[in-house]
C-alpha cells in the first residue's frame, strides 16, 4: 500500500481511538470475512493507532460459522468481523454472540439497525452489497451479444456454459441470489427457474468471488456476484461491468458480532465500536472495496453502491438468516438443482 495513504489511515483513526478510549487494549482475536487487504488494513492500522495485539484470522462466512460452532465449548474468537449476514444472524440464534448495544446505532443507517434488532443485538450492519450480474465486455462484444439486463436474461440459449455462480452450500453470495429468487417468484417458480438455469452454469464455484474473477480473466462471460466485487475489478483495469436485475435483488447486509465468552470480551468490544465510526469504517475503499459503510457519517465515493439506484427487495433477512431455512432451501437446490442433467 502507499505510504501517504497508510499515513493518511493512522492519523485518521489514531484520533478515533483516542476519543473512544480505546487505546492499549491488550490483545484481541478477530475472524475477518471481508477481501484480504481489508482485514490486513484493518489490523494494522488499529494495532498501531491503539497499542492492541491484534490477531486476525481470514475465513469466509461459512468457515467463520463453523469454527465458532467448533470452539463453542471454549471461545478463542472475540470478534467476528465481515461477511453476509445470514452466517451472523444463524450464530445468534445459536447463541454464539454476545448482545450488545452500541451506543453508535443511531449513527447508522436503517438496515444496518434492522439487522441489529432483527438478531436481539448480537450482531449489526457493516456494510451493504447489492447483488447483481457481472460480465465481460470484450467476450460479449466478440460475441456480439448484450450484457443480460434481468434474471430472465440468465436463460437465454446464448449464454450455455457461460454462466458462473458459486455453490450456495458454501457461499453467503449464492445463498442469497437462492433467497432472492425465493422471495421475487416464490419458491415453486424459483426452482423451476434455477433448474432451467442450471445448463447455462459453466461451474458452481466454492467461493462467491471466484465467478466474477473469472469473468475478470475472460473464463466465463457472465457472473452472479455482489456488484461491488464487479467494481473492484474494474478499477483493477479489468474489462468488467456490472448490473442489477430489472425484476429486483437482494442485498447482502455485511455484519460484525462478539463472541459469547470470548477470551477478550473488553476489547472485543472497543474495536467493535471502533469499527462503527467513520475513521474505522474507511477501510474498505482504501482496500478498493465499494460496498457502502453503515455509518451515515462516512463520505460516499461515486463508485460505492447506490440502492436508490436499483430495484432492492425488501429481503427478509430473519426469515432466510434462521438455520432450519437455510439448510432446507440449499438442501433442496442440492437435491433439485447442483446434480441435474445438463
Amino acid at each position: 500500500m502507499r505510504k501517504p495513504l497508510l499515513t493518511k489511515l493512522l492519523a485518521g483513526a489514531a484520533l478515533v481511538a483516542v476519543a473512544s478510549g480505546s487505546w492499549a487494549q491488550g490483545q484481541v482475536n478477530i475472524i475477518c470475512s471481508v477481501q484480504a487487504e481489508w482485514c490486513n488494513l484493518m489490523s494494522t492500522v488499529y494495532a498501531k493507532t491503539t497499542g492492541t495485539k491484534v490477531n486476525m484470522t481470514a475465513k469466509g462466512s461459512g468457515e467463520a460459522l463453523a469454527q465458532l460452532n467448533a470452539e463453542r465449548a471454549n471461545p478463542k474468537t472475540d470478534i467476528w468481523f465481515g461477511g453476509t449476514g445470514d452466517p451472523h444472524l444463524q450464530a445468534a440464534e445459536q447463541g454464539l454472540t454476545l448482545e450488545y448495544k452500541s451506543p453508535q446505532l443511531p449513527q447508522l443507517y436503517p438496515w444496518a439497525q434492522k439487522q441489529a434488532a432483527d438478531s436481539k443485538y448480537r450482531t449489526v450492519g457493516v456494510y451493504l452489497g447489492p447483488l447483481g450480474f457481472g460480465y465481460n465486455k470484450e467476450l460479449l462484444a466478440k460475441r456480439k451479444l448484450n450484457p443480460p439486463q434481468s434474471w430472465a436474461d440468465l436463460l437465454k440459449p446464448e449464454f450455455k456454459g457461460e454462466v458462473q455462480m458459486a455453490n450456495p452450500a458454501s457461499s453467503g453470495t449464492a445463498y442469497t441470489m437462492i433467497a432472492t429468487l425465493v422471495q421475487i417468484m416464490g419458491e415453486e417458480k424459483a426452482f423451476e427457474y434455477l433448474k432451467a438455469l442450471h445448463p447455462n452454469i459453466s461451474t458452481y464455484t466454492r467461493s462467491g468471488t471466484a465467478p466474477v474473477k473469472a469473468a475478470a480473466r475472460g473464463e466465463t462471460t457472465v457472473s452472479v456476484s455482489f456488484v461491488h466485487d464487479v467494481t473492484t475489478e474494474a478499477v483493477n483495469g479489468f474489462p468488467v461491468g456490472s448490473v442489477t436485475p430489472s425484476e429486483g435483488t437482494g442485498a447482502e447486509v455485511g455484519s460484525m458480532s462478539i463472541v459469547k465468552n470470548g477470551p477478550n470480551t473488553e476489547a472485543a468490544k472497543k474495536f467493535y465500536e471502533w469499527a462503527l465510526t467513520p475513521g474505522g469504517q474507511q477501510f474498505g475503499l482504501a482496500a478498493k472495496q465499494f460496498q457502502l459503510p453503515s455509518n451515515t457519517q462516512v463520505p460516499k465515493d461515486p463508485r460505492m453502491t447506490d440502492p436508490s439506484k436499483m430495484k432492492l427487495i425488501n429481503y427478509d433477512y430473519a426469515k432466510y438468516g434462521a438455520s432450519a431455512e437455510r439448510r432446507r432451501l440449499i438442501a433442496r437446490w442440492e437435491k433439485d438443482v447442483q446434480n441435474a442433467a445438463r
